[in-house]
Order: C-alpha cells, then sequence, then structure tokens
C-alpha cells in the first residue's frame, strides 16, 4: 500500500516515539526527511539521526530523540501543509511560532530551511510543518 503523507508519517513516529519514552525511532528514507531532519538536528531539536541502506534500493533512518531532564525536547509538532491542502508563505506572511521560541520549516527555491534562515536568506515557500 502506498503512502499519501511520507513527512507526516516521520513527524507521528517522532510524535509517538517521544510520548512512549523511545530514544531512537525508525522511519524509511527519503530526500525530503533527510533534509527536514537536517534543520531539526541544526535547531536543537533532536540528537541526530543515520540513514543505513536495509537492502539494495530500500533505506532507513534511525532518529534519536532528545529529552531534557526527562521531558521531551521537542513539544509540539504538526504538519502545516498536507498533500490536500499545500499553505505557501512568503516571508513577510510568515508568522513565528511561539513568539520565536517555535520553528517552522519550509520548503524553499534554495532547499529546507528553518524560518529564521529563510528570514535571513529572504526566501520564502511552502510551509512543510512548525515544531515546538
Amino acid at each position: 500500500m502506498t503512502m499519501t503523507d511520507p513527512l507526516g508519517d516521520m513527524l507521528t513516529r517522532i510524535r509517538n516515539g517521544q510520548r512512549a519514552r523511545k530514544s531512537m525511532v525508525t522511519s524509511p528514507a527519503s530526500k525530503l526527511r533527510v533534509n527536514v531532519l537536517d534543520v531539526l538536528k541544526r535547531e536543537g531539536f533532536i540528537r541526530g539521526f543515520s540513514q543505513s541502506e536495509i537492502r539494495t534500493g530500500l533505506a532507513e533512518i534511525e532518529i534519536e530523540l532528545k529529552y531534557h531532564e526527562g521531558d521531551p525536547v521537542i513539544r509540539e509538532i504538526s504538519r502545516v501543509s498536507t498533500p490536500g491542502r499545500r499553505v505557501y508563505s512568503g516571508i513577510k506572511d510568515l508568522s513565528r511560532v511561539y513568539d520565536g521560541l517555535g520553528i517552522s520549516i519550509l520548503s524553499t527555491p534554495r532547499g529546507v530551511l528553518s524560518d529564521s534562515e529563510a528570514r535571513d536568506q529572504n526566501v520564502g515557500g511552502e510551509v512543510l510543518c512548525q515544531v515546538f
């Protein structure tokens, strides 16, 4: 069976893994997922991730979740742009998540960026998800 929202699936795996206090979760690999995880790592929401090939043509990502004093670092992670409803934003229209405490992750012509990186580069795009 095909998956309609691969990024939403990965975000749900992260959310469920943190609720179950897991140290690591796995997800099928794709370029978009790796780019989103790279932003989450740069912003300090996850410890890291590694990509391994299970067999030829099938790769998997192991995501190391991050906790601070027993509580998950990611309090909320939600998908904004879905396959049925794409959400695009110019840089001037992009709102701050929890007054700058959280981030939005955007897919821009310059790659997948956090909202602060997109403001620095003055580029807008599709708002993939919000993390707090």
